[in-house]
């Protein structure tokens, strides 16, 4: 009878050792399954990427090379622009040149962001008031990586769900703390991969235009090639042009540099002034001792 009692004992403490088991990893097979059905979900969500949504995702950005007779006159109009599309300025630089040279003008490098669906309207208004040299327009299509980081985003926010479910049933500190671990590791890529998806959205909402804006004198001829005897003449007239522009850039120079050579010629001649006094003196002394001299010979 104490044989069979003792066989219980042994028996029961198996079985409860193996419920005790059984509970500390039932959370962990309820996270790890969990796991394997969200990956399952993205796995899913990749294999559709094939079928695309008709509206794609495109990032538009534009570099313009222009030029204008009359720089503030262009930025403004340029701003005014720019607010009436619902755009802004995201950065300007603007070199004002040297007031010293007359063949160095000012510039300006503006980077816009425009609504990418009013884009060709503000090209359109740089064309107007100003004279395009070249432009240049990149399109980058981001539309599976963003449908790949919006799935993340879907799929992280659904084991968020899960996992707070699963932590109002926790019942041992073990529990709580394994799911709390997992729920700090969701939450955390959640709020990368959301902040990536934000990135996404402003570059494909807002075109990206790049200005370089030159202010000159004469406009950069971008018209069509003309015939030999067109390009020759004009070729004559930016020659003689360019010579009239030497003679007179050569004149300033000169009258701005009459102080300078004043300043260079009036040193020798103090230099020469002052010898030439020194010298005098000496003459003039040496001419009294020989009178002395004479006179002494004399008397």
């Amino acid at each position: 009878m104490n044989i069979r009692r003792i066989v219980a004992f042994v028996v029961c403490v198996f079985i409860l050792l193996g419920a005790v088991g059984c509970s500390e990893g039932a959370y962990d097979n309820k996270i790890k399954s969990n796991e394997a059905y969200l990956s399952e979900e993205i796995i899913s969500d990749a294999e559709s990427l094939s079928k695309l949504p008709e509206n794609r995702k495109l990032i538009q950005t534009v570099n313009m090379w222009v030029e204008t007779e009359n720089l503030d006159t262009v930025l403004n109009q340029i701003d005014s622009r720019i607010a009436e599309l619902g755009g802004y300025t995201e950065k300007s630089d603007i070199q004002n040149g040297s007031a010293y040279s007359g063949a160095r003008y000012r510039s300006a490098n503006v980077t816009v962001r425009i609504p990418a669906k009013d884009l060709d309207s503000f090209i359109d208004k740089i064309g107007e008031v100003t004279n395009i040299v070249s432009s240049e327009k990149k399109v980058e299509d981001v539309t599976l990586n963003y449908v790949a980081t919006e799935s993340r985003m879907k799929a992280l926010q659904a084991e968020e769900t899960r996992l707070l479910e699963l932590m109002s049933g926790a019942e041992t500190m073990d529990d709580l703390l394994t799911i709390e671990k997992r729920l700090t590791e969701v939450r955390t890529e959640l709020e990368q991969v959301t902040s990536a998806l934000r990135v996404f959205d402003n570059q494909i909402d807002y075109a990206t235009i790049c200005l370089n804006i030159e202010e000159v004198k004469e406009y950069t001829d971008v018209s069509e090639p003309k015939s030999v005897w067109e390009r020759i003449g004009n070729g004559l007239k930016k020659s003689l042009k360019s010579v009239g522009n030497f003679l007179v850039e050569f004149f300033v120079f000169v009258i701005v540099s009459i102080p300078y050579v004043l300043l260079i010629a009036v040193v020798p001649a103090v230099v020469l002034l002052i010898i030439w006094i020194n010298k005098r003196k000496k003459n003039k002394k040496r001419t009294e001792e020989e009178k002395r001299k004479n006179d002494n010979l004399q008397d």
